[in-house]
């Protein structure tokens, strides 16, 4: 790319850094979805609530099923965990 291409691509810049900033957050959110410390704390988080009165037994069933497909399911970067 010449001196001219940069000048013209200049005004660009701040969208692309915004947009990969983007991907960069995307990423770890994900990252941490998919993380088993996570979901581990979120199975003890759904235990406590069953255990407490605060949900049903359909209910529990229901979001430990997610959280689990969510252990087991496909990881950032296409992997499967």
């Amino acid at each position: 790319m010449g001196l001219l291409g940069m000048v013209l691509g200049l005004p660009l810049a701040p969208a692309r850094g915004v947009g990969w900033t983007l991907r960069q957050v995307l990423a770890a959110a994900e990252r941490e979805y998919h993380a088993p410390e996570a979901v581990r704390r979120e199975l003890v988080e759904l235990e406590r609530q069953l255990e407490a009165g605060l949900i049903s037994e359909d209910e529990f069933d229901s979001r430990e099923d997610e959280l689990l497909d969510r252990l087991a399911g496909p990881r950032p970067g296409g992997t499967e965990g």
